[in-house]
């Protein structure tokens, strides 16, 4: 038999002093309070007394790092898949709010131009469609149990409103992944279906900074 559930998990805090949009950009590693973030989804994971099977992440460095605490608790070493990876996006090193952000630039505003594509960075559908091909792929990859996943806000976002049915053009101030998030899939049928979400570092997320993608 296939996996029961597929967990995506987000990864925390990251230590972005500038406050740019880091994206796909090397030396972003997590905060200290991005650790306790990591370390409190791999909790929220084990106290839920689940046969976890399998650890995937992105080869980013920040999501690697969280991976690394939900390794340890189920005696995994996580495999990297590309495909789970951050999107593209045009906007990668640069400040988005203030008056020098790169959104009051004239200079950018030619990748404004379709926010439903989007215009600035990788196609909302190429995101769902790799994410879910690697949800596919783990989700036969164990004889049994669960398997987890550490990706990105937006890719985890694309699958949850594909899976549900909703157009992927969306406002990103009203995504509902919050740094160390854990959506909960399975899979019924030919496809998946959402059946958990959780924020397991709601208690310290007051306290974080959440420069994610536009």
């Amino acid at each position: 038999m296939p996996a029961e559930q597929i967990h995506l998990v987000r990864h925390g805090e990251v230590f972005n002093p500038q406050g740019v949009l880091y994206g796909r950009l090397p030396g972003y590693g997590l905060s200290s309070l991005g650790h306790e973030m990591a370390q409190a989804a791999a909790d929220d994971l084990a106290a839920r007394s689940r046969p976890v099977r399998a650890l995937i992440s992105s080869p980013l460095q920040r999501t690697q790092q969280s991976a690394e605490p939900i390794g340890r608790v189920f005696s995994l070493e996580a495999s990297l898949d590309d495909r789970v990876i951050e999107p593209e996006n045009r906007f990668e090193g640069k400040r988005m709010s203030g008056r020098a952000g790169a959104l009051r630039d004239v200079r950018n505003w030619g990748y404004l131009v379709n926010p439903l594509q989007p215009s600035w960075g990788e196609p909302f559908r190429s995101i769902a469609t790799r994410m879910l091909h690697a949800m596919d792929d783990a989700w036969t990859s164990v004889d049994d149990g669960d398997v987890v996943i550490v990706s990105h806000q937006l890719p985890i976002w694309m699958v949850h409103r594909r899976v549900v049915g909703m157009s992927l053009s969306h406002d990103p101030r009203r995504r509902r992944c919050a740094l160390s998030s854990i959506t909960t899939f399975e899979r019924r049928g030919a496809g998946f279906v959402e059946v958990g979400y959780r924020d397991p570092a709601a208690g310290i997320a007051a306290q974080a900074t959440d420069v994610g993608a536009v």
